[in-house]
């Protein structure tokens, strides 16, 4: 099947991934791309506590992504995806992992950000890094859970920070 879900989302997995996500899309895999969880010991052992056991639970550096999602071992699996922000989803993208769609779900505030939603702040790096994803074809959407309505990123863009 592959990946049912790519998403970012700055917290990684939390009750709302659990929760609204991962039954939303069925998933019987959450692969979280990121090279600091990948080799942080706590935030592995808490990432692994909260994923039901019924669930597999892969962390890996984005370097070993791409080769992960192509392997035999996730062959036919259906895969929720995650990233903690638009650099890890761009270099993902660039290393191979092949999207067809892009979820913003959360990405925090920070000084330079500028608030496009409730739950999206963005400074011109991340708008940079989406605009490269989607040149690679990739279609991006904002949408928090789902029984929110998605919407193009593009478009919190032109209307500008609130």
């Amino acid at each position: 099947m592959g990946i049912v879900l790519a998403r970012i989302d700055s917290r990684l997995i939390h009750g709302q991934i659990l929760e609204a996500w991962l039954p939303h899309v069925q998933a019987e895999c959450i692969v979280v791309a990121n090279d600091a969880a990948a080799v942080t010991p706590l935030q592995r052992m808490i990432m692994q506590a909260a994923v039901p056991s019924s669930v597999r639970l892969e962390i890996r550096k984005l370097d070993e992504t791409a080769s992960l999602l192509a392997s035999a071992e996730l062959s036919g699996k259906r895969i929720l995806l995650l990233f903690a922000s638009s650099d890890d989803a761009l270099r993902a993208c660039r290393l191979g992992v092949d999207l067809t769609r892009l979820n913003l779900g959360n990405m925090h505030g920070a000084e330079g950000k500028c608030r496009y939603s409730c739950t999206i702040a963005l400074d011109q790096h991340d708008i940079d890094n989406l605009r490269a994803v989607e040149a690679l074809g990739v279609t991006i959407v904002a949408q928090c859970v789902p029984a929110d309505r998605e919407q193009g990123w593009g478009i919190l863009v032109r209307n500008g920070a609130g």
